[in-house]
């Protein structure tokens, strides 16, 4: 193999062919830490398009590759970036979203373009001042391929990333390949739909919170919808995920960022974000991220625990070693966003005469709008807010199922209107 890797890379620098036999001599490897906890099995039947090889291979094959991958682009056992190499793909560049190539970083945390230790292969951050690829980042390349684990929810990042890419393939005629996972929450739709001028990199489409997609299905709405910067498509092609429909609960194997270590924080999460434009806490620093909601006063609940420093845009707002008391969330039944915690969170903050609204116009991003900030500030029920998105969800679910790769939920809007 070394051989015939050696004969096609002549023309090639003399570290681009030390950058390939690093690599099949040292797969990518990323820590036993990032698997979930007491994880539940997946349909055997299902396939992810990272793993239909058949279906791509003749797609890639004699081309440039840059790659968006991250820890959650696994093939199998395997990294994308190894298996590519095992094929004798030829990878110019590795693009990294928010947290990095092996997920390791803090969210918010600056990442610098370097090459990678373990591969050798060069490494570029779009999360930073770089969001998105430029153009002497793009004209040895032929193709892009993202293959990236999203949870669904809007103002996680990795959809951000993707539309910029989408943007930068569109401006430097450059085709994308995506290859799609399943949406762990992609059995529903809810929460506030974005309005255009609370845009930013925490919510850069016109769709709800919970917004059902998978990023197949999302890239083509992006492009069928015009919101592309540059007014342009991008030539997209997708590798859908086989015996895949949205009434499937899919089981991440690898956690997609450090704070979302298993199902439950992924369910929760689309509740639970809107605490941080607050200064309670949710878990940031603990063994349970998005699962647990604390605050220095021992008014606010029974249970108690400390937080470890971390990295990232929250670590001066994390109360880093101080007793916290608040709650722990078990298990229970999913019923789309949960506003009671928020809600009732408001009501023991008033109690003391505070505000626990810290940060307003984050709130607005996280949100969409700053309805639902109005709407907590006078004390409305979670069902009022609730209702007050209802019909944006009705609109914007006529639109969703132009784009739907998948079949879909039979009572996707379920979580609307509580029952």
């Amino acid at each position: 193999m070394l051989i015939s890797m050696f004969k096609s890379y002549s023309n090639r620098a003399v570290v681009r062919i030390f950058v390939l036999t690093s690599l099949l001599s040292a797969p990518v490897c990323f820590s036993s830490s990032i698997e979930f906890e007491n994880q539940q099995k997946n349909p055997i039947e299902l396939k992810v398009g990272a793993e239909r090889i058949a279906s791509y291979l003749s797609i890639i094959k004699d081309k440039r590759l840059g790659v968006v991958v991250n820890q959650t682009s696994m093939v199998g056992s395997q990294h994308l970036v190894d298996l590519l190499i095992e094929k004798e793909m030829r990878i110019s560049r590795v693009f990294a979203p928010e947290h990095g190539f092996r997920g390791d970083k803090g969210a918010g945390e600056i990442i610098d373009s370097k090459v990678d230790k373990t591969t050798g292969l060069e490494i570029v951050s779009l999360y930073g001042e770089n969001k998105q690829p430029q153009p002497d980042q793009l004209k040895d390349i032929d193709l892009l391929v993202f293959d990236i684990q999203d949870v669904g929810v809007r103002y996680y990042t990795y959809i951000s990333t993707m539309h910029l890419l989408m943007e930068s393939c569109a401006k430097e005629n450059k085709p994308l390949l995506i290859l799609d996972r399943p949406n762990p929450n992609g059995d529903y739709i809810d929460g506030p739909v974005l309005e255009s001028r609370f845009r930013s990199f925490v919510g850069m489409h016109e769709i709800p919170l919970v917004h059902g997609l998978t990023v197949g299905e999302l890239a083509n709405m992006i492009n069928g919808e015009g919101w592309l910067k540059s007014g342009k498509r991008c030539d997209l092609k997708i590798i859908k995920v086989a015996n895949y429909d949205h009434a499937t609960q899919y089981y991440l194997p690898v956690k997609p960022s450090p704070n979302l270590p298993n199902h439950q924080s992924i369910r929760l999460y689309p509740s639970l974000g809107f605490f941080e434009a607050t200064p309670v806490s949710v878990g940031r620093g603990t063994d349970w991220p998005f699962q647990v909601l604390g605050y220095p006063n021992s008014a606010m609940g029974e249970f108690e625990f400390k937080t470890r420093a971390i990295t990232g845009s929250w670590k001066d707002l994390n109360h880093t070693g101080e007793k916290l008391f608040g709650m722990k969330l078990e298990s229970k039944n999913n019923r789309g966003i949960n506003l009671d915690y928020i809600v009732n969170w408001k009501a023991k903050f008033d109690l003391l005469d505070m505000e626990i609204i810290s940060r307003p116009f984050f709130l607005n991003k996280l949100a969409g709008s700053e309805q639902f900030a109005q709407m907590l500030q006078n004390k409305e029920s979670a069902i009022d807010i609730k209702r007050a998105w209802a019909d944006d969800l009705v609109s914007y679910q006529k639109l969703r199922k132009q784009y739907l790769l998948y079949p879909d939920h039979p009572d996707i809007l379920r979580y609307v209107v509580p029952r």
